[in-house]
């Protein structure tokens, strides 16, 4: 039985809230997606992802390979990185980044020796079905494999949910609901059987009875490729299901929602419900590994906005400047206002273009004034409510601007600070111009700086009290050695000289009978020597 279009059987739900934004996708998808040349020199940040940054295992000097791992996780949470091309190690130095903090990071710097070699790989693993889930886990997490929607959570992590919440549902996300992004799209429409097969092997991984694929309905094309790839792979409880377009459709809750009427707990996980949700990126990036063998270290992003000569998508190596790319794209179109990474909602505004393309980075916006005016200067809250009405995770983004003001930060989290992705909606209707989001990712952080503290506080007490006990523990079996030493000492010096005389005593009725049996076997016990039975006379 083939996979039937989920439109015509599935029911669909709303989230609260939400927008109708213009979309700005065209200019982008009018071109199919090009490979970009692969640069002179690569800067890889060792911190691509959520959780710990990767342990560099190369130094200057060295020669690496393509899809050499250059970087080992530290941790649980932590992700593998690789090298995006063969060539030279010319430095590990901290290095500008995208990020909002504008701050620098670990980066390992790469000169590229133009041959592109690959690194010897692990072995393909077509029979992944024969496999343990295991065994497959560890190859994504060697291969280094994210969340490729943004977010940058390790995928190896999300793939292990463990024992106690078995997964019946995999929800793959390629709603892609934000404007001018169109990365996922075009990858869906040209590799569907690239994804299509991601999503067998992740079904395969979780233990997941079916597979609900949610696509919104602006995205005609990618829609029918998937249906065609689902249909041919022949996976039956695989659905790819159109949602109406509304931002943000794309958010994991949200798409949950939409597609299965179920509400996320406030500060759960979908794997509560029986859930995975995995982008469209990600999935074709674990066919990689799986059947191929290959890390990832090139990703589709899109290059548009007014600003830039040629609106495209681009398969990218890792670690290829921004400047690089818009040069690929044709360069700059006038003088942007803005550089934004990601998306206009979610996204960040660049410093400037000398920063590297991680794995997280799916869209870059080169924005004239029209795309992104100068926001005018915020005014007071006039409490008229709107933010409310469109918050798609139905906080009282209010509530949490005031406390998030007043650094109550206990507050903020009684209004579910953490519940909020971060999404927009509540500062793109605010007639105040609050720029609320940046007030909650303040929030946010300070909540996480004084988690720390507080970590850090209660290590350094338990190491305290271990460090006491310890002590006290040293002085009470030193008090106890001097109690029995003080004991010896104490004992009368009678009962001391009495003890010796008895095993004198002893000593000498052993002697004598010794002596004895000797002398009745006809074998005297010799004298000691220099001394004679008797006395002998003197001259």
């Amino acid at each position: 039985m083939s996979a039937r279009p989920a439109r015509e059987t599935r029911r669909l739900w709303h989230f609260h809230g939400g927008l109708h934004l213009d979309e700005h996708k065209t200019e982008s998808t009018g071109l199919p997606i090009a490979v970009a040349a692969v640069p002179q020199r690569l800067v890889v940040p060792l911190d691509q992802h959520i959780g710990l940054g990767a342990e560099p295992l190369v130094k200057p000097g060295d020669r690496v390979l393509r899809g050499q791992l250059i970087g080992r996780p530290s941790g649980f949470v932590s992700a593998s990185v690789h090298a995006p091309t063969s060539g030279r190690v010319v430095a590990i130095a901290d290095l500008p980044v995208p990020h909002p903090s504008g701050l620098s990071a670990p980066c390992v710097v790469i000169e590229a020796d133009g041959e592109d070699r690959w690194a010897e790989l692990p072995e393909p693993l077509p029979d992944y079905r024969e496999r343990d889930a295991a065994e497959l886990r560890e190859r994504v997490r060697w291969a280094g494999i994210v969340g490729l929607g943004g977010a940058g959570f390790p995928t190896s992590v999300k793939l292990n949910p463990g024992a106690d919440q078995p997964v019946h549902t995999l929800i793959i996300n390629g709603a892609e609901c934000e404007p001018y992004i169109t990365s996922d799209d075009m990858l869906m429409r040209e590799q569907a059987k690239r994804v299509v097969a991601g999503i067998a092997i992740l079904q395969h991984m979780l233990g997941a009875r079916r597979c609900i694929v949610g696509i919104e309905d602006n995205k005609p094309e990618a829609i029918g490729a998937m249906n065609a790839a689902v249909r041919e792979a022949g996976l039956d409880e695989t659905e790819v299901v159109a949602i109406p377009t509304l931002y943000p459709s794309g958010g994991e809750k949200q798409l949950i929602r939409i597609l299965t009427g179920l509400e996320v707990p406030s500060n759960g996980i979908p794997a509560e419900l029986g859930m995975v949700c995995q982008n469209v990126g990600t999935a074709a990036a674990v066919a990689d590994a799986v059947l191929e063998g290959r890390p990832l270290t090139s990703r589709v992003v899109t290059i548009t906005g007014s600003g830039v000569s040629r609106p495209q998508n681009f398969l990218v190596r890792i670690g290829t400047s921004v400047a690089d790319l818009i040069s690929a794209a044709g360069g700059y179109h006038g003088e942007p206002r803005r550089l934004i990474f990601g998306g206009p909602m979610m996204g960040f505004t660049l410093a400037d273009d000398d920063v590297p393309v991680v794995k997280g980075c799916n869209c870059l916006i080169a924005a004239m004034e029209d795309e992104a005016p100068s926001p005018p200067s915020p005014g007071p809250c006039i409490r008229c409510g709107e933010c409310a009405r469109v918050c798609p995770a139905n906080l009282l983004p209010q509530q949490l601007y005031w406390h998030a003001r007043a650094r109550d930060f206990d507050k903020t989290q009684d209004y579910h600070l953490f519940d909020c992705i971060e999404c927009g909606c509540c500062a793109h209707v605010c007639p105040s111009h609050i720029p609320l989001v940046q007030y909650y990712r303040f929030a946010k952080t300070e909540v996480w700086a004084r988690e720390r503290e507080k970590r850090k506080a209660d290590h350094a007490r338990q190491r305290h009290e271990f460090r006491e006990a310890r002590l006290a523990r040293l002085e009470q079996e030193r008090k106890a050695r001097l109690r029995k030493k003080k004991e010896a000492l104490s004992k009368p010096a009678g009962d001391d000289k009495a003890g010796k005389q008895a095993a004198i005593e002893a000593a000498m009725k052993r002697v004598a009978a010794k002596k004895a049996a000797q002398a009745a076997a006809g074998n005297p016990v010799p004298e000691p020597a220099g001394q004679s039975a008797a006395p002998q006379e003197q001259d």
